[in-house]
């Protein structure tokens, strides 16, 4: 099987051409393929697909084989493989996903696309839709109790589920501790991927996040865009100017038009390799 591993921002995905590939057992693939010693490595699996609703369909498995709604690291090396290969030639594009179609802009430089800049859609608050367990309707800046430390969290989804965590360091937390406390409480019905934020100015925050399904991560775009709405509503930052992300992987862009509710997301894209594998 041919298969391209492509990053954006440190979270790396194996892809598959599934306009010329096909793939019999996609969960149990991305567990052999992520694997970093007998497998490709990688944070998971992503299949690109035909479509009869918008230019490509994607579909995402995590490094355990769960599958994943939406990914918004995963959808722009999506877009940056259909330009790149002459599968999809637009500089603007739909992509459909688990969590619908996405609209992306793609910047070109030199015949390749360099960044993308993806209408994440709609920021949703409401508990009982994330899903989390709650007596409000919106569960923000709300305690949760964990090995005896009381932490306070605001629920939003992006296609994901994701539990944002206000911190004064995030670069001496233990995530490989707490990250499965919070991915495994029975408050999330659905399991959650955990954001552990540090604020560094009004237009700028740091940020470690903890995936359900597939452990730390050097980014995630979908986490990115909730953690920052949850800034947002909880008055850490501006909420009129675009939001740089700073994650281990490197740096997104994210806005958010509450007058719409649309999160805009913008950040890099690229090809690390390409190979083929015996499955």
């Amino acid at each position: 099987m041919k298969f391209t591993k492509m990053q954006g921002c440190g979270n790396d995905y194996v892809y598959v051409n599934c306009f010329e590939e096909k793939v019999e057992n996609p969960s149990d693939l991305s567990i052999r393929v992520s694997d970093r010693h007998f497998g490709i490595g990688s944070d998971g699996l992503i299949l690109i697909l035909p479509s009869k609703v918008a230019d490509c369909e994607m579909d995402i498995y995590n490094a355990d084989g769960s599958r994943a709604k939406m990914c918004g690291n995963g959808i722009r090396c999506v877009a940056k493989y259909v330009y790149d290969h002459g599968i999809v030639p637009k500089t603007r594009m739909t992509i459909d996903t688990q969590s619908g179609i996405k609209i992306l802009d793609l910047t070109i430089k030199n015949g390749r696309t360099k960044s993308v800049r993806v209408d994440m859609g709609p920021a949703e608050l409401t508990a009982s839709r994330i899903p989390v367990k709650s007596d409000t309707e919106k569960a923000i800046d709300v305690p949760i109790v964990l090995d005896g430390r009381e932490y306070r969290f605001t629920a939003v989804s992006m296609g994901n589920p994701h539990a944002v965590v206000f911190l004064d360091d995030v670069d001496n937390l233990k995530i490989e501790e707490i990250g499965p406390k919070f991915e495994n409480n029975p408050i999330f019905p659905e399991r959650v991927n955990t954001e552990f934020i540090k604020v560094l100015g009004e237009d700028t925050i740091q940020m470690r996040v903890w995936e359900r399904g597939s452990g730390e991560t050097l980014a995630c775009g979908t986490g990115a865009c909730g953690a920052v709405v949850a800034s947002i509503v909880n008055g850490k930052v501006r909420g009129d100017v675009p939001i740089t992300v700073k994650l281990r992987g490197g740096d997104l862009k994210i806005e958010w038009d509450q007058k719409e509710n649309h999160v805009y997301m913008t950040g890099p894209a690229a090809t690390v390799f390409t190979g083929e594998i015996e499955v």
